[in-house]
């Protein structure tokens, strides 16, 4: 049995998520498909993590286990041949028996794109949110830092209707990095952390539009993590400006 890891880099837009749906198209069950038809195995590639619907991905990390003795080089040229053009792997190695993608992950880095000019080009509306409203960008740049540190994010995630009482450590992060930039016309935020909750890098976002707008102040931030209840964050940002840039082992 070979344990293999690929690197894979998709464009999220017309995908219904990472993770495997019945009846929809998604990255994991398009890579399944195209894995089977090389080894003729059943297998269920395991990602890093489970991107959203319009996620997209530069450096997405997958492993799965397989009995086929197919080189690494000619899987890397085999799939390529057989995924759509939406999704590309850029690398195939062979990993140690106990690596998992998600399980082995000690950091990962989330990026989101916002184009603030008054006109976004056609050809970058999948990719970023466009937000060409007056913001204070320095009043954001200031906001992103109280949320570096080790926290209870429950705030910043998604109401999961099946999370049930008692479950609150669960959503304790370590953000190492959070910070906001400048590129040409775009705001782009950058945040590194040991592992993020459901929407949490949207809902991040979505509070710190807020304090761009004038609607909150750098301080709420500290308040809104403290109050554990996402009705008091901001809402969840679009999910295409939102890309997972790498992942550390």
């Amino acid at each position: 049995m070979r344990n293999l890891k690929l690197i894979l880099a998709y464009d999220g837009a017309e995908f219904s998520g990472w993770q495997v749906q019945p009846d929809a198209q998604t990255v994991q069950g398009t890579l399944a498909s195209a894995i089977g038809r090389i080894t003729g195995e059943k297998v269920l590639p395991q990602g890093s993590g489970r991107t959203d619907a319009g996620v997209h991905a530069l450096a997405q990390v997958v492993t799965f286990v397989t009995e086929s003795s197919v080189p690494t080089e000619n899987f890397l040229k085999a799939l390529n041949d057989i995924l759509p053009s939406s999704v590309r792997v850029l690398e195939v190695g062979e990993a140690p028996t106990g690596f998992h993608a998600r399980h082995s992950a000690r950091a990962k880095t989330y990026r989101y794109r916002i184009h603030r000019g008054p006109i976004c080009p056609p050809f970058l509306a999948r990719y970023v949110w466009h937000y060409p409203y007056p913001l204070d960008e320095e009043a954001m740049a200031r906001a992103a830092g109280p949320v570096v540190g080790e926290f209870d994010f429950t705030s910043f995630a998604a109401v999961d209707p099946e999370r049930g009482k008692g479950c609150e450590t669960l959503n304790v992060r370590t953000i190492f990095a959070s910070t906001w930039a400048r590129d040409g016309e775009e705001l782009v935020y950058t945040v590194r952390g040991s592992g993020f909750l459901h929407h949490m890098v949207r809902n991040l976002v979505g509070t710190f539009i807020l304090v761009g707008r004038g609607t909150l102040q750098m301080q709420d931030v500290t308040r809104i993590l403290e109050a554990r209840n996402r009705s008091a964050a901001g809402a969840t940002a679009p999910a295409a400006g939102l890309y997972l840039v790498s992942v550390e082992y």
